[in-house]
């Protein structure tokens, strides 16, 4: 049967370098980790929301397509001759109210919202 000894440890193997180079490695590999996936997640997130956008952005034409060409072959006769220009400037003050309101939402959204509520002091300024 073998004998224990007792306090001492097993002889390292690779002494004080090994041990370095492990620390260093843990470093590296944390510093992956901690950067690397949220950029990851932080992508994806660009990704998706580049997409809707471009989703809505293409929706939002059509259906003001779609509304210049109600205006023009639906109205009959309101929009012939001197008002011909009307369907066009209804149409833009739509696309400008639709914009309007997404940058409305943009500046006043969710975001404003969770800030407010973070403050501690009842919203008061110090």
């Amino acid at each position: 049967m073998p004998r224990l000894r007792r306090g001492r440890s097993a002889p390292a193997e690779g002494g004080i370098a090994k041990s370095g180079s492990d620390a260093l490695q843990l470093v590296v590999d944390y510093v992956k980790q901690e950067t690397l996936t949220p950029l990851k997640g932080l992508g994806r997130f660009l990704a998706f929301g580049i997409a809707g956008s471009l989703a809505l952005c293409a929706g939002l034409l059509l259906l003001l397509v779609a509304l210049l060409r109600a205006l023009q072959g639906e109205t009959g006769s309101t929009f012939e001759g001197n008002l011909s220009w009307l369907p066009y400037v209804i149409v833009g003050a739509a696309a400008m109210l639709c914009l309007g309101t997404a940058a409305w939402r943009v500046v006043k959204g969710g975001g404003a919202r969770r800030r407010r509520t973070k403050t501690t002091d009842g919203g008061r300024d110090a």
